[in-house]
């Protein structure tokens, strides 16, 4: 650096997390959002998620961190991935802020109870924010979107579908899970042809399931499978809405 040039000092970023928390709530896909108490954006739907508390806390901790105080949830009974980071100029009013996104998936998630700087959470279906229904604060709409797809495409090549099912499912059940995140319509023999192909995807738990009418189903649980193969590939026909056709 020559004696004219002025001295580089890094651009002042603030960092943040946010949570896109997925489930499915009578058989459709829900995402969880929050109502916001302060500004900006005050009184409108966003996911969970605010900024590190301080220099020396970790993302992830952060996440479930925010997780627990804006929703009452425990991040460590959750499937918890990083999603991406988002940190286009102008994103936040507050300033150049870098958010970095989580995804997470369970199975019959509860009620939320919202806390610290929201007002209100929810679960809310899927298709409405896809759809434009729901109006989101900042770009979490684009996160959604981004978590939806990675979740889409995570199904057709990792077991990831059996995170949305209980310790122990029957193959309908799991066949619910991929209608709802899809938003397609499956046959169910064909469907459990398929799966039954999978090496290692799902294995028989011994015990049946006896329904109120007809003969009783077998229960499965995860197999060891990492990843599928063959994958179990996305019908052309989905919507890609999350809305019911």
């Amino acid at each position: 650096m020559s004696v004219d040039e002025e001295p580089w000092s890094p651009p002042e970023i603030l960092v943040a997390v946010d949570l896109v928390i997925l489930t499915l709530r009578a058989s459709a896909f829900h995402v969880l959002l929050i109502k916001r108490g302060i500004e900006p954006f005050a009184g409108c739907e966003a996911l969970p998620g605010g900024f590190l508390n301080n220099a020396g806390e970790d993302i992830l901790a952060a996440a479930l961190r925010e997780l627990r105080e804006e929703a009452d949830l425990d991040g460590t009974r959750l499937h918890i991935e990083q999603l991406g980071a988002y940190g286009a100029p102008g994103r936040d009013p507050r300033g150049r802020v870098l958010s970095i996104a989580y995804l997470a998936v369970a199975p019959g998630l509860p009620q939320p109870v919202a806390g610290t700087d929201a007002s209100s959470a929810e679960w809310r279906p899927v298709g409405h924010v896809l759809s434009g229904k729901v109006n989101l604060a900042f770009d979490h709409r684009q996160i959604v979107e981004d978590a939806v797809e990675r979740a889409r495409t995570k199904l057709e090549h990792t077991p990831l579908a059996t995170a949305f099912c209980g310790e122990k499912f029957t193959i309908a059940e799991l066949m619910r899970v991929y209608e709802a995140v899809w938003d397609v319509e499956l046959d169910l023999r064909n469907f459990y042809r398929k799966v039954q192909s999978v090496p290692n995807f799902i294995e028989p738990v011994g015990t049946d399931r006896r329904p109120a009418k007809g003969r009783p189903a077998r229960v499965f649980r995860a197999g060891s499978a990492v990843t599928l193969h063959p994958p179990l590939v996305r019908p052309e026909s989905s919507t890609g809405t999350g809305e019911k056709r």
